[in-house]
């Protein structure tokens, strides 16, 4: 595991500054009330989720809802996108859950940040308390990543 001291706090770095401010862009202008601040932590949250998941064999990753937000523009920029899952290792896909699928738990959150720990990267906090899956509506839509069997939203797991 690696320590808290060797963790770096952005993922920003990942992305072209040009890059980077098109998906903030994106954040602000599909959400209503997300300021820009708010939505550069997003974004930035979003790229170490990325980079756990294209990192994190066989693990049920899943993003807070905020943080989903910041998946789904980075999504939308598809070439960009590609770029980045290819130079984590491998590519990551969503596949959108339903309602009635949903499966939130202390256990998921816990694996996902230990990933996000894992591939080097301090996540914040604010995005993945239980709070951060209530703050902004999205719609009945909510994801995961690497799941198995039911619950969609996900890659398959890396062999």
């Amino acid at each position: 595991m690696t320590t808290s001291t060797a963790l770096k706090p952005s993922a920003h770095h990942l992305l072209s500054e040009e890059g980077f401010a098109r998906v903030v862009h994106l954040v602000q202008r599909d959400n209503e009330g997300v300021e820009e601040a708010l939505a550069v932590r997003i974004v930035d949250e979003a790229l170490k989720f990325v980079a756990a998941a294209t990192r994190a064999k066989g693990r049920h990753l899943r993003p807070s809802k905020l943080v989903d937000l910041g998946w789904h523009a980075l999504i939308l920029h598809t070439a960009m996108y590609r770029e980045l899952c290819t130079a984590g290792g491998r590519f990551v896909d969503h596949r959108p859950e339903g309602p009635d699928t949903l499966r939130r738990d202390a256990a998921t959150l816990a694996l996902t940040l230990e990933a996000i720990r894992e591939a080097g990267y301090e996540p914040d906090a604010y995005l993945w308390v239980l709070l951060a899956d209530t703050e902004i509506h999205s719609g009945d839509c909510m994801h995961s990543e690497c799941t198995e069997g039911g619950s969609a939203c996900a890659a398959p797991p890396a062999a």
